[in-house]
C-alpha cells in the first residue's frame, strides 16, 4: 500500500508520527463508454468556453462564482491558508464510542507509526481500547478540512472521517407523523422473527452478485464473441413479487415468515455435509486469470478496430 498522507497524532505533550493508508477499495469492474457503431472510445475534453482550446490539467485553476462574478483561486492561494500547511491530527476530545452516530461515517483509514513511535502508538491504542473511547480529531487533508475519530482496531489506529453536522439532513417525513398503534400480538410476532434470524455477522459469506454476473457475461462474450445473447435475467424476483400485490394482513405476513425461515433452517440442518465443506451462499468468485484474459481480448478488438478504420 501506498501512503496517501505522513503527519503525527498530536495529544496533550504526546505526538505520534504516522502514515496514513486507505483501509478500503472498490472492487467494482471499471467499465468505459464506446460509440456502438465501432466501439471507438468515448472520451471527455477540458475546454474552455471562453477561447474554445482544449486546456491542460497544469493550467487549471479552482474557482468560485458569485453571481455573474467569478473569483479565481490559485494553488498558491489554496497553499497559503493555516490549515492546509497543518500535518497534525490533533485530538480534540475523547467520547464514549456509542455516542458516535454511524451516519457520520465517512472514508476509513489504517495508521501506521514510524519505528520511533511504536510505543506512544501502542499506548494510546490500549488506551482507547480499555476506556472503550474514541478519539475526536480534527486534520487537513487534500485542501480539507476534516473531522474524525480516531479508534481502536485489532492492534491498530484507524481513522474514519466524519461528516461535519450541518452535512447531516434532517428526516422530515409526513407519514412517520401518523399515531400507529401496533398491537402486542404484531410486536410479539416481529420480535418472534428477529430472534428466529438472529445471527453473527460474517462479511465473507456475503458476495456481490451484481458484479459476479457481470463478469459472468464479460467471460461469455470473451469466449463467445458478440455474437452471444446478453440476456440476463437480471430482477425476475422483483417483477414476479410485484405481480402478487400488497400484502395486508401483517400478522399473516410476519407468522408465513417466520414458518418459513424455521422450515429453511430445518432444511439446512439436516445437510451436514455442506456445512463442512464450508458452503457460502452467492456465486463463487472468478479466478484473477479471468481479468488477464479480458485484458487480452480487449487489446485484440481494439487493434482489430483500428484496422478496420
Amino acid at each position: 500500500m501506498r501512503a496517501l498522507w505522513k503527519g503525527a497524532i498530536t495529544f496533550g505533550l504526546v505526538n505520534v508520527p504516522i502514515r496514513l493508508y486507505a483501509a478500503t477499495e472498490d472492487h467494482d469492474i471499471g467499465l468505459h463508454q464506446v460509440h456502438d457503431a465501432d466501439g471507438g472510445r468515448i472520451r471527455y475534453q477540458r475546454r474552455c468556453e471562453v477561447c474554445g482550446k482544449v486546456v491542460e490539467y497544469s493550467h487549471i485553476d479552482k474557482a468560485y462564482a458569485e453571481g455573474k462574478t467569478t473569483v479565481v483561486l490559485t494553488e498558491d492561494d489554496l497553499k497559503s491558508l493555516p490549515e492546509e500547511r497543518s500535518k497534525e491530527i490533533e485530538v480534540v476530545e475523547f467520547v464514549p464510542s456509542e455516542q458516535i452516530d454511524p451516519i457520520m461515517f465517512g472514508r476509513s483509514y489504517f495508521l501506521e507509526p514510524d519505528k520511533s513511535a511504536v510505543k506512544a502508538y501502542t499506548l494510546l491504542r490500549r488506551a482507547l481500547e480499555e476506556t472503550d473511547r474514541t478519539a475526536i480529531v480534527q486534520f487537513s487533508l487534500r485542501q480539507k478540512t476534516r473531522l474524525a475519530a480516531l479508534r481502536s482496531r485489532g492492534n491498530l489506529l484507524m481513522l474514519q472521517s466524519l461528516l461535519w453536522d450541518d452535512e447531516v439532513r434532517e428526516a422530515d417525513f409526513t407519514s412517520l407523523k401518523e399515531d400507529v398503534r401496533v398491537s402486542s400480538q404484531e410486536l410479539k410476532m416481529a420480535s418472534s422473527l428477529v430472534d428466529n434470524m438472529a445471527a453473527d455477522f460474517t462479511p465473507d459469506k456475503f458476495s456481490d452478485e451484481y458484479q459476479e454476473q457481470l463478469r459472468q457475461l464479460i467471460a461469455a462474450k470473451l469466449e463467445k464473441g458478440d455474437a452471444v445473447d446478453t440476456a440476463v435475467t437480471f430482477g425476475e424476483k422483483g417483477e414476479e413479487e410485484a405481480e402478487r400485490g400488497e400484502v395486508v394482513d401483517l400478522m399473516d405476513a410476519l407468522r408465513r415468515s417466520v414458518e418459513q425461515n424455521r422450515a429453511a433452517r430445518k432444511e439446512t440442518e439436516t445437510k451436514p455435509s455442506a456445512k463442512k465443506a464450508g458452503a457460502k451462499r452467492g456465486p463463487a468468485k472468478k479466478r484473477p486469470a479471468k481479468k488477464a484474459s479480458a485484458k487480452k481480448a480487449s487489446a485484440t478488438k481494439a487493434t482489430t478496430a483500428k484496422k478496420a478504420s
